[in-house]
């Protein structure tokens, strides 16, 4: 997903795909230790997105303090 796609989500559905994202990688995770996941890269792409989201939900919690 591209940063500009994510940054037009809202607070809301971004905090929305940060808690699927992270139910994902608890899976993914899951799967690795079982011997299951086939496809590994999926385990640093899903930490690449969760980042992705925290990072931006961080720098728009920091643009609001500065606004105030």
């Amino acid at each position: 997903m591209k940063t500009a796609e994510v940054r037009a989500f809202s607070d809301a559905e971004l905090k929305a795909k940060l808690a699927d994202a992270r139910q994902e990688y608890m899976n993914l995770r899951f799967q690795a230790v079982n011997g299951q996941l086939t496809d590994t890269s999926r385990l640093q792409q899903s930490r690449r997105l969760i980042a992705q989201f925290e990072t931006i939900l961080r720098e728009r919690e920091l643009a609001g303090k500065e606004g105030n």
